[in-house]
This record gives C-alpha cells, sequence and structure tokens, in this order.
C-alpha cells in the first residue's frame, strides 16, 4: 500500500488567503520527511460564463506576480460560510458589471494535488443581464464577450494562460458539451 501516513502538522505562515504547513509525513519506501503544504481556508470557484449567441465574457487583466497580462474567466474565493455557487454568481457580477441568471456546477478538481489543497469548483453560467460597470475595478481592465473561434484562439496562443481559466475554458469546451449531447 502507497499511502502516506500524517504524525502531525506545523503551520509556518497564515493570512486570511494562504496558510504555509510543514506536515511530519511517513512516506513508504522513503521514510519521514517534513512535506511543504499550501492551505487555503476559502474555497476557489471558477465560471465559464455564456451568452444565447454562443458567446464567452472575459476580462482582460494583469497579474503582477507574472507580470502578465491576460484573459481569464470571472473567478474568485467563497466568503467562510458561502455557498459557492452563490460565491460565483457574486464574483461574476462583482467584476464584470453582468448579473448572473443560472448557475450550473461542471466539475470540481484539486489543482495541486501534491503540495495543496487547492479545490476548485467550475461553474457554467447563463442568463446574464447587464446592470453596470463592474463593482471591483481592481479586477479587470476590460470585460468583452468573445466568440468560441476566438477563445480557442486565445487558448491555443497564449492569451489564456492561468490554470483556472484554462481548466475551466478547456472543461467546458471538451467533456462538459460532449456530456449535453442526446
Amino acid at each position: 500500500m502507497v499511502k502516506w501516513q500524517t504524525f502531525g502538522q506545523r503551520r509556518v505562515y497564515g493570512s486570511p488567503w494562504v496558510e504555509v504547513w510543514l506536515d511530519d509525513v511517513e512516506i513508504p519506501g522513503t521514510g519521514r520527511v517534513e512535506h511543504h503544504v499550501v492551505r487555503y481556508p476559502r474555497a476557489s470557484t471558477t465560471s465559464v460564463v455564456t451568452d444565447d449567441q454562443g458567446r464567452f465574457l472575459l476580462i482582460w487583466r494583469h497579474r503582477f506576480i507574472t507580470g502578465r497580462w491576460g484573459w481569464e474567466v470571472p473567478a474568485g474565493w467563497a466568503e467562510p460560510g458561502e455557498d459557492p455557487a452563490h460565491a460565483i454568481a457574486r464574483e461574476v457580477e462583482e467584476e464584470t458589471g453582468w448579473r448572473s441568471g443560472r448557475v450550473e456546477l461542471m466539475t470540481e478538481y484539486d489543482a495541486m494535488a501534491g503540495i495543496s489543497d487547492a479545490h476548485f469548483r467550475s461553474y457554467h453560467v447563463t442568463g446574464c443581464v447587464r446592470i453596470g460597470e463592474p463593482e471591483d475595478v481592481s479586477e479587470a481592465a476590460r470585460v468583452e464577450w468573445h466568440s468560441e473561434r476566438d477563445v480557442i484562439r486565445l487558448l491555443t496562443t497564449g492569451q489564456i494562460a492561468d490554470g483556472p481559466s484554462l481548466a475551466a475554458l478547456s472543461y467546458y469546451l471538451g467533456p462538459y458539451r460532449l456530456a449535453a449531447r442526446p
């Protein structure tokens, strides 16, 4: 059996957004080691927002950590005790100025299971209604609707480069849509 055994853990750093821990684990065939673990105290949510014309709502933003500009799907964290589906509807509205209609769970995944408990829920959001300008002006320089052909081009040319957007859009364009066909 290749199951790691945990003997204890110690927090090295913590904030409302991220925690770093050292876990005392025994790795079969290797022995006991301190293994770093990045924990996220809040649930992560992403969305693929589409309209009745088959377009996708994306935000253009700069990420200071990577120093890159790129297109992304609306995303964010659920507050403690908040339903993740409600959280993504709130995030879509805050980041884009569009109020969500239907919010349907597409998939869930562990983004970095070897070092982190980062767990994402990806939703398909439809039936949006424009209510005004985005509330959170720090999120996006632009908010635009893109055709499917344009989204595929953005994906394949690296203009959509963040992991949550890549995962959500790829899942939507592949298994999610295939499963919806009769």
